[in-house]
């Protein structure tokens, strides 16, 4: 496994790929003044743009979307690529060699490592390929016409044969210079007694790749049933290939899964090819392992799966009892999607493979199209294990599904599900159901709640939303992007307004940052430097505020800047003072100024200097 990519390094990556460079392959920019940049947003859909760039600070931000960051973020969300793969893709764009930090590891070793490892492989793929012609490939065209799939599709998918024999693919990679240690680290071979030996022999074989195209392991079907050996056999563990975290055809589905907010998860490399040929280009499959947590993380980078998002993952499973056992797992990683979760079952156990073959595409499209969602098959299943023509069968049902309801985070949809349960379960009372749900809810509520974590319960908390219209809020939004943007313009006057001058906690908490990272004598100038450093010490909460205020355009012109800011920090005063004086006032109100004369004596003389700062603050404002 690869070490962390060095500091230093990533530094560099960001230093030599201008963000304006990169943002302006994808999305034509136009100039917005300040030395702002702007453009449609590749992330949403919108009409006119609000897509900002500063190539002076590095960073971007969406107003539409909220989204926003570094040139490695941008890459990152345009490419569905994890932080190292965004960043090893700059690299190479900009001519930079990687160095990899890691307990006992050669600095450098490892990328050099990897790259070798991925030559190999994709030299292995071109040799597959190529033997797929051949006439010992017989059996392998062969099974690939019976089932419905033609020479085209065979090269789009990649398919190859490995010739059955011991050494075939081992001396074509080794007379390209590759060493037998390469090959047996990669899987690609293992150890034989005179030397290594290929790993697949006699099997048709699937290219796997990663996200980035890349390819990283094999998939190998036998074709002759009399030969030892598994049915599919997959490339071993190694430093490329973690079959917990792969999936097959992503590489030829992430746009389309993005695009449509569709998953479609099958079972096999030939079910993958009958989908994509089929019309549904959204289907990927895991490879030889269950679908997990890993594949999770995977498919929710593809489709952008956040709160709001519209999106669906579906899952297809044989109508077998092995297939609803499936099923039934996958409902277990349900609450793990913000998207929408269904299945597809085809009733007379067809995959979609299968299907395709005996009848024809447009019955894998209605497979899709026919999706159950996967809260009901759920509640289904668990309710056609009961005998409900009788009271007590209906109750034991009730009992057994109810949890499932009960555990739905919707509260509409909990409502809606209650009701379809009732129906299902032949009640026809309601209330009684919706009670025994309450009951359940009850009891499981607290429960997770205790398991979730502090972390956990702070994102579930709702998230007060700015009202920009409420002047005291956009002269809050001013300063922070001063202190953000124009440091140097505020001095010392910005740490002496102190966090309770600014009303909302998301801008309390940004004021709070900036003061702990040494405040405007810390930030200088401000620039690249300032707003990496405040990046670098936030949290995941606030680093879209951070980035926010580090590309939002000031109300101010160049020429004004000083003014602006001194007016600012004044107005936010006078918000801040006449906030103090009210609350003043309210405590004089509580105070006898007869039994307790000292005490009110002291607030009124309060009151007096806070009024007398009140009126010199309007007059420097008007003054200027």
């Amino acid at each position: 496994m690869a070490g962390r990519i060095s500091d230093e390094d990533i530094a560099l990556v960001r230093e030599r790929s201008p963000i304006a460079d990169i943002v302006g392959e994808h999305i034509q920019l136009r100039n917005a003044g300040g030395g702002n940049l702007k453009g449609l947003c590749p992330f949403h859909d919108e009409k006119s743009p609000s897509f900002n760039v500063t190539p002076t600070r590095g960073y971007w931000y969406c107003f539409g979307c909220a989204e926003g960051g570094d040139v490695i973020t941008f890459v990152r969300r345009l490419e569905h690529l994890s932080f190292g793969e965004a960043v090893e893709q700059l690299a190479n764009r900009a001519g930079i060699q990687l160095r990899y930090e890691q307990g006992g590891y050669v600095p450098g070793r490892e990328q050099g490592e990897r790259s070798r490892l991925i030559e190999a492989h994709k030299a292995a793929a071109e040799f597959y390929v190529s033997k797929l012609a051949g006439p010992d490939a017989a059996i392998g065209r062969k099974f690939l016409s019976e089932r419905g799939f033609e020479r085209v599709d065979a090269e789009h998918f990649g398919v190859g044969y490995a010739p059955a024999e011991w050494e075939a693919l081992s001396r074509h990679l080794m007379g390209r210079g590759f060493t037998s240690a390469e090959l047996i680290k990669g899987g690609l071979a293992k150890d034989g007694r005179r030397g290594p030996i290929d790993r697949f022999r006699g099997r048709l074989v699937w290219p796997i790749r990663d996200i980035t195209g890349d390819v990283i392991g094999f998939g190998a079907r036998k074709l002759n049933e009399a030969e030892d050996g598994p049915k599919y056999l997959n490339t071993p563990e190694s430093p490329l290939y973690k079959k917990s975290e792969v999936l097959y055809g992503v590489d030829l589905a992430k746009r389309e899964i993005s695009k449509r907010s569709q998953a479609v998860i099958v079972e096999g490399y030939t079910d993958v090819m009958a989908c994509h040929l089929s019309g549904v280009p959204t289907a990927v499959a895991t490879c030889g392992t269950a679908f997990g947590e890993e594949h999770i993380k995977v498919l929710r980078r593809l489709l952008l799966d956040q709160s709001g998002s519209h999106g669906e993952v579906v899952f297809t499973f044989d109508g077998d009892a092995a297939g609803q056992k499936a099923a039934l797992r996958a409902f277990a990683d349900e609450q793990k999607f913000v998207t929408q979760t269904f299945v597809a079952v085809q009733p007379d156990g067809l995959d979609p493979c299968d299907l395709r073959i005996k009848h024809g595409e447009a019955a894998v499209r209605d497979l899709i199209a026919s999706r159950e969602p996967l809260f009901a098959f759920a509640i289904r299943n668990v309710i056609s294990r009961y005998d409900v023509s009788t009271n007590e069968g209906r109750l034991s049902a009730l009992d057994a599904a109810a949890p499932i309801v009960a555990g739905i985070k919707d509260r509409s949809l909990r409502q809606l599900y209650g009701v379809d349960l009732d129906r299902w379960l032949g009640f026809n009372n309601e209330r009684f159901v919706m009670d025994r749900i309450a009951e359940i809810s009850a009891v499981a509520q607290p429960q997770a709640q205790r398991g979730a974590g502090p972390q956990a319960q702070r994102r579930a908390a709702p998230r007060k939303v700015a009202d920009l219209t409420d002047p005291g809020v956009r002269t809050e939004a001013e300063v922070l992007k001063l202190a953000v943007q124009r440091p140097a313009l505020l001095g010392p006057g910005f740490e002496a307004l102190g966090p309770e001058s600014f009303t909302l906690a998301e801008h309390a908490a940004l004021y709070k940052l900036i003061v702990d990272a040494g405040g405007m004598a810390a930030a200088g100038q401000g620039g690249r430097e300032w707003v990496d450093r405040l990046l670098a010490e936030v949290g995941d909460s606030l680093r879209g505020v951070v980035t926010r205020f580090a590309v939002e355009e000031l109300r101010a012109d160049l020429a004004n800047e000083e003014r602006y800011a001194s007016d600012m920090l004044a107005a936010l005063e006078l918000v801040s003072v006449a906030r103090a004086i009210e609350q003043l006032k309210s405590r004089m109100q509580r105070t006898n100024p007869v039994e307790e004369q000292q005490e009110y004596n002291r607030l009124f003389g309060e009151l007096v200097a806070l009024e007398q700062q009140r009126r010199l603050l309007k007059e420097r404002i008007a003054s200027s």
